[in-house]
């Protein structure tokens, strides 16, 4: 029985009680009850712990709303559209509020203990609506500033591949991503970046120009390396004999490559003492390594 300050006494249900707060019941302790009805047939006030208790959290979940404060939950089960989670009553994780991304396995979630923030409730209908991303979303754009402030161009930092293209890869230097062109990631020739890297690789790069009015970020990977140019004169003395791989073929000449980024034109004349050549492929083909000898080096136009 239970003293409110009425004429008559209430009762509340043993079962709204659990075995330990039974056990821990004591003649004068104070609880917090809901008032169902004043009397009930026995003329007794009928009064529910469960009720107050829900009143108790759903106050204390609507002044976390109104702060905006994160809040820890259990994800305990997938519904239709997202999750359920208990952040001390039943709360819907929309699909599309769990991460930056389409997250493809949600079960995978079950059980963990996530951090959210409350984005919407009703509490007449009992609805609470939660977002990780929101929260994921402020952390990405406070990593973004930190870097953006602290970038220059320069500097050799480490990134992740994020996304690769046919002219270049968007690599993740913490918050904001940088593109490192195709003609920027190999002295030598790329015809497809994903020969050298994949999506989600590590690598060092170094920041050429940071335009901090447009965010935009240009990467090199070739840079961290010398250029071989500046050494191809001692390397490689005019009429000293080479071997070089063809890479290209025109109607003119082909292409040889003496070491990666370091190529050199053979003209069509210059491939038979013995008769005219009427096309370059009927001598080599890309791939092939022959043997040469450097006629010219012209070190300002890289030829």
């Amino acid at each position: 029985m239970v003293d409110i300050g009425y004429k008559s006494e209430g009762h509340i249900a043993k079962s709204e009680f659990s075995d330990e707060e039974i056990q821990g019941l004591k003649v004068d302790d104070i609880i917090h009850v809901y008032l169902e009805e004043r009397e009930d047939l026995h003329g007794n006030l009928v009064l529910s712990k469960e009720k107050a208790d829900r009143m108790k959290v759903w106050d204390a979940i609507e002044e976390s709303f109104n702060r905006g404060d994160v809040m820890e939950g259990k994800v305990v089960a997938r519904i239709k559209g997202g999750m359920t989670v208990d952040v001390g009553l039943k709360a819907f994780l929309p699909g599309s509020q769990i991460d930056l991304r389409p997250v493809r396995d949600m079960d995978r979630l079950i059980g963990q203990t996530i951090q959210v923030r409350i984005i919407k409730m009703n509490k007449k209908r009992g609805n609470i609506i939660v977002s990780r991303r929101v929260l994921l979303e402020e952390w990405r754009d406070r990593r973004k500033k930190v870097t953006m402030d602290a970038l220059k161009e320069g500097e050799v930092l480490e990134g992740i591949v994020k996304n690769i293209t046919d002219y270049g890869a968007f690599i993740d230097l913490g918050g904001i991503d940088g593109l490192l062109h195709i003609t920027d990631m190999s002295w030598g020739r790329v015809s497809n970046p994903q020969d050298l890297m994949n999506v989600g690789d590590k690598l060092n790069v170094v920041v050429l120009k940071h335009d901090r009015d447009t965010g935009r970020v240009s990467l090199g990977l070739k840079q961290l390396s010398a250029d071989p140019w500046t050494l191809v004169a001692t390397r490689y003395p005019e009429f000293s004999k080479v071997a070089a791989k063809v890479v290209s073929i025109t109607d003119y000449g082909a292409f040889l490559e003496i070491e990666p980024g370091v190529e050199g034109l053979m003209h069509v004349t210059e491939m038979s003492w013995n008769h005219e050549v009427k096309h370059p492929s009927k001598i080599m083909n890309v791939g092939d390594v022959v043997e040469a000898r450097v006629l010219k080096i012209d070190e300002k136009n890289r030829k």
